[in-house]
């Protein structure tokens, strides 16, 4: 029970939400979802620790780099997640999310470059 009672308290904040709906379709660093959501470092690094804390994100170095990416085998969170992006359409703020996204590995390779690789 505690697990779903958790679940549900990480999708009731619309940033974590945004982040989970993001890393559904593809892994990204902090920089890339900080420019897709317009939202500063520390907040998001704050809801990324979070999330992968209690386990529906995991993480892995690529180069000086850390991605972000869905625990796939948390079948309830992709269920919901799917859902949500079937519904698209009643969720503006995340449909400009994935609009953003799917500028392209182009664009988010741009804003991976504006930040500061993680030591």
């Amino acid at each position: 029970m505690e697990k779903l009672i958790n679940l549900f308290k990480v999708l009731s904040d619309e940033t974590r939400m945004r982040i989970l709906v993001l890393l559904y379709h593809k892994k990204l660093c902090v920089c890339q979802i900080q420019g897709i959501l317009e939202e500063g470092q520390p907040k998001i690094s704050k809801h990324l620790g979070k999330l992968r804390d209690m386990g529906f994100v995991k993480d892995e170095r690529q180069e000086q780099f850390i991605y972000y990416y869905i625990d796939k085998d948390n079948e309830l969170l992709n269920d919901i997640l799917k859902k949500i992006i079937l519904n698209i359409e009643n969720y503006d703020i995340i449909k400009n999310d994935l609009e953003t996204l799917q500028k392209g590995d182009e664009y988010t390779e741009m804003l991976k470059n504006k930040c500061t690789p993680s030591s």
